[in-house]
């Protein structure tokens, strides 16, 4: 026991008399000190004594898909800086390939009594994918803050980058410079902000005068082996720009163009989403779309509060404006026919 004391005072920055008088409901502790307290008990997997249980954790679980594509340790920075400005401390959960899924986090989370959860990508926006475990934050009502498009069914509040705004802004970006070739490369079938980036190139296609040619439609994994292997194959059929649904695709899409010995932009025009790490450093310099993720991130956690605190509004999906940022992949279309 003097062991735990000792752990749980050197991790909340306190004497192991003060974290006793938490432990035993003793007065004499501020709340602060008190959350902290609390906190590093959580954070280092100790259990909370039974009269303390029912009280809120002050943990959230921060749920990614991957941290290899830099979007995602983006978006972990901005929601653990503004979580800890209440107080919270994000538990990062990241799927790897093999590893631990979803649904096994989400039993590790409710086992640590989380106050929330936040999802910056995952099943929820996948129609084909297993969204069972949703089922249990449901059940536990549980406060859940989920970070872009999602299926209808889910409950959850959202905050989401407009996937319809965002694929205007390239399409137009790109019959602007001359091209009517146009490729995308999407997510799954299945994939809700790739249905809705794939709704809006048509309209702004048909609108424009050139309906968009399905078969210059791929679908990809999200990884630069898949973005390339899916630009080879628009290339053959005689692209001139390619709009990818993530940065990683359109690096993949940059490497394809250079494989058919052709050059971006002069030969192809890329474009890119999210405008993550680095970008503005790649070989051409990335045009790519902007998501604001500081402003998504405060949110989430707002949204998050509010349901914590049981404030919440009757609020579906908040939709925050993308900006086309460009750069020196696109440029005026030249005709490969």
């Amino acid at each position: 026991m003097s062991h735990r004391l000792a752990e749980v005072a050197a991790r909340a920055g306190v004497s192991e008399a003060t974290v006793s008088r938490v432990l035993n409901r003793k007065p004499g502790v501020s709340e602060a000190t008190r959350s902290r307290v609390l906190t590093a008990l959580d954070v280092l997997g100790y259990e909370r004594p039974t009269k303390l249980r029912g009280e809120r954790a002050r943990l959230v679980g921060l749920v990614l898909p991957e941290l290899q594509n830099p979007i995602f340790p983006a978006f972990a920075e901005a929601l653990g800086a503004n979580l800890a400005q209440h107080g919270l401390t994000p538990v990062l959960c990241t799927q790897t390939a093999g590893g631990v899924q979803e649904p096994e986090y989400i039993d590790l989370l409710l086992e640590q009594h989380v106050a929330g959860v936040v999802f910056a990508g995952g099943n929820y926006n996948q129609g084909d994918a297993d969204h069972r475990h949703y089922d249990r934050l449901i059940h536990r009502k549980l406060p859940v803050v989920l970070i872009n498009a999602a299926i209808e069914r889910l409950p959850f509040p959202r905050v989401v980058c407009d996937d319809a705004s965002a694929m205007e802004q390239s399409m137009e970006h790109l019959l602007a410079l001359g091209h009517e070739r146009i490729g995308l490369v999407l997510g799954p079938r299945d994939h809700v902000p790739s249905e809705r980036k794939l709704a809006a190139a048509r309209q702004v296609a048909a609108a424009a005068g050139h309906p968009l040619d399905e078969e210059l439609v791929v679908r990809s994994l999200y990884s630069l082996q898949s973005g390339q292997a899916s630009a080879a194959r628009l290339l053959e059929h005689g692209v001139t720009g390619i709009v990818c649904a993530s940065d990683p695709l359109a690096l993949g899409a940059v490497r394809a163009v250079r494989r058919a010995r052709l050059s971006t932009p002069e030969d192809v025009s890329v474009i890119g989403y999210d405008d993550s790490a680095f970008m503005a450093v790649a070989d051409p310099p990335l045009t790519t779309i902007r998501q604001p993720i500081e402003a998504m991130a405060r949110a989430a956690v707002d949204f998050l509060m509010s349901q914590i605190d049981d404030t919440m509004g009757p609020v579906d999906e908040l939709l925050f404006e993308p900006e086309l940022v460009v750069r020196r992949s696109t440029g005026t279309a030249k005709s490969r026919l």
